[in-house]
């Protein structure tokens, strides 16, 4: 039997053509969900862009068919919006509540058929409607098994004789059963535990293990871990196009991102300027509208990534830090941008780097790569348990998204961090809150 999909606004925010991908079943759009997308129109982030997509999709479907009548689908499924009935929840539920709109054209099919499911990215939408006896779901397009997440190296046991030779021959056959290109390998001792490697399956040859390049001090941040280590390797190797860099604050992901960038900025000219972009997601309480121009709006928002361009600067040059930074951004060698301001982009020879892109959609993610031009480097960073948009979580957001779908790829990298380098106190903080 076909099941009816109720679908919240949302949903349609986070995914423009999620009502297009529930194969040969009935969707049903609320006439609730189009005054509520009504409103969010005009707006000029991604939350707009994406809605104008569905009503032109929407309309689209206009020429096959009446949508008050149900429009078929190429998959056999029927798409259908649907006006509001009669209101029929129990008592303690007010009618001018747009979510209670919208369960309630759900409770009424429901009614008619058990088969009935509402989807939505609401938590407590879904728990009201538990709460009446409907069946409701997370939209699981995109989501990823985060216990599965590949994390860009593996540690193998092996012989003492395996390590020499490692170290005589600077590479070794690569013995995994399951390897990616750029796959990061630590080898350890099975007798010694002092002794060990760290190797790197190259991209153009995953029946090898090799050494890592000489290890080098960009604008004289030092590697204080392997894991630094690693993204050092990727960051600085041109052949690698994307870099996905997990893990929680402090562990030195941005650092070592704009590190590398200024390095292949301003010291080898391998881009023209390095582009910093991030997500405009308040955390806790939103101070509201702020006054200025675009780069003064942007300077309250960007705080985290001046803070750390300010102590490469010093490290480079201690004695005119600030005045080699203002000559950078002058000489228009960095650009700060929210990502709103990417969409639309065509960026050619850039080092672009996307910050806290765990609060970011799939769709939203897919936007900005795509702005990335002919010898462009991306590189995404994020920790995924810090996520501040209501709509996302662990398993949906655009930064493990990427992690799973770009493994394996030849021009991709991943390093996950687990170690805390900002102090003593930042690493007691991600350990015990």
């Amino acid at each position: 039997m076909k099941k009816t999909f109720i679908l919240d606004t949302n949903v349609l925010i986070h995914d423009p053509l999620s009502f297009l991908k529930f194969q040969d079943n009935i969707v049903i759009i609320p006439i609730a969900v189009i005054e509520e997308l009504d409103t969010f129109k005009n707006y000029a982030d991604e939350k707009g862009k994406n809605v104008r997509i569905v009503s032109r999709k929407l309309d689209e479907l206009r020429a096959s068919g009446r949508l008050d009548k149900g429009v078929k689908t190429k998959d056999g499924g029927i798409i259908k919006i649907e006006m509001e009935k009669e209101f029929i929840l129990p008592d303690g539920f007010t009618k001018n509540h747009m979510d209670n709109r919208i369960l309630n054209t759900a409770y009424s099919f429901y009614k008619k058929n058990k088969n009935t499911i509402l989807v939505s990215k609401d938590i407590n939408l879904r728990l009201k409607a538990e709460a009446i006896g409907l069946r409701a779901e997370d939209y699981e397009t995109g989501k990823v098994n985060i216990d599965e997440l590949y994390s860009g190296s593996t540690v193998v046991e092996v012989d003492d004789s395996v390590i020499e030779e490692f170290y005589k021959n600077k590479h070794i056959k690569n013995s995994l059963k399951v390897s990616y290109p750029n796959e990061f390998v630590i080898l350890k001792s099975n007798s010694d535990s002092k002794k060990a490697a760290l190797g790197r399956i190259p991209n153009n040859d995953t029946s090898v293990i090799k050494n890592l390049s000489p290890e080098q001090s960009p604008w004289g941040i030092k590697p204080l871990n392997k894991e630094q280590r690693f993204a050092m390797e990727l960051l600085l190797d041109d052949n690698i196009k994307l870099i996905t860099l997990l893990g929680s604050a402090g562990t030195g992901k941005t650092l070592i991102s704009l590190a590398c960038g200024l390095h292949k900025t301003v010291d080898t000219n391998t881009f023209r300027r390095v582009v910093v972009c991030r997500s405009i997601v308040p955390v806790g309480r939103d101070i509201g509208y702020l006054p200025g121009t675009k780069d003064e709006k942007l300077q309250s928002w960007m705080g985290a990534i001046y803070d750390n361009l300010e102590f490469i600067m010093d490290k480079k040059h201690p004695e005119e830090g600030i005045m080699k930074f203002d000559y950078l951004m002058q000489q228009n060698k960095i650009e700060i941008a929210s990502v709103t301001h990417i969409r639309g982009r065509s960026l050619p020879k850039q080092y672009m780097i996307v910050d806290d892109a765990q609060n970011l959609t799939p769709h939203e993610i897919k936007t900005i790569l795509s702005r990335a031009g002919e010898g462009t480097k991306v590189v995404v960073t994020g920790d995924p348990y810090q996520i501040d948009n209501p709509y996302l979580d662990i398993a949906s957001n655009g930064l493990t998204y990427i992690v799973d779908r770009f493994k394996g790829q030849s021009v991709y990298g991943h390093v996950t961090f687990t170690k805390t380098e900002r102090s003593e106190l930042a690493r007691l903080v991600s350990e015990l809150l």
